[in-house]
């Protein structure tokens, strides 16, 4: 019991960083639909470079325009993701949920739902979709012990050099999402690359030492 209680403490100066994408991919329908279902798309939340966010994040809630059904939607396990038909672009609200151990924390962010082309004169493609992201770090100060033993070994987390001396359980590496079915239409975000090319570096440097 007294290890437990140990794992509910802050390790001071240390910054856990989750590089996460949030967007849309929406696919005009052609001209065989009615026109208030044009578009099929798809939102969601990834990880930066496709992980499974689901050692951090335990629930994303979705608000879409309210003349849909349920508008309201709620996604406990991953994908964190819906999709939906529709004709018209609005703005979504999503709110992420952490799990208890990184603070019981919630972030809101908002996207906008494009469907049409920035070219507005081009001719739209049943084959190439409207993909719409955003690139954004959330940045955990001081996990507890607990949160971070939790995910330091997992891909979607970038976790800086630990204190000299501090021991932690080990953890498993676990949670690629990279054969996503509309992954390759997903934007590729260099910087997070680099984060966790240099998380892997700093765990490799660490178990050399």
């Amino acid at each position: 019991m007294g290890y437990g209680k140990n794992l509910s403490r802050r390790v001071k100066d240390v910054e856990i960083s989750v590089p996460i994408v949030y967007g849309t991919i929406a696919f005009w329908l052609g001209r065989k639909v009615t026109e208030s279902q044009s578009h099929r798309w798809t939102i969601y939340v990834r990880g930066g470079t496709n992980e499974d966010l689901s050692v951090v994040v335990k629930r994303v809630v979705f608000q879409l325009h309210p003349s849909f059904n349920n508008p309201i939607r709620v996604v406990d396990s991953p994908p964190f993701e819906l999709s939906e038909c529709g004709w018209g672009e609005f703005e979504i609200a999503i709110s992420l949920y952490f799990h208890s151990d990184a603070g019981d924390r919630k972030l809101d962010v908002f996207h906008h739902l494009k469907l049409y082309p920035l070219e507005q004169n081009g001719p739209q493609s049943t084959k190439k979709p409207v993909v719409m992201e955003t690139y954004d770090e959330v940045v955990f100060p001081d996990p507890s012990e607990q949160f971070l033993a939790r995910v330091q070994n997992h891909p979607a987390v970038v976790v800086p050099r630990l204190p000299a001396g501090l021991e932690l359980p080990s953890s498993e590496r676990r949670g690629s999402m990279k054969d996503h079915p509309l992954g390759h239409w997903f934007m590729n975000f260099s910087e997070a690359d680099e984060l966790l090319k240099l998380a892997a570096a700093r765990q490799q440097v660490v178990a050399i030492i």
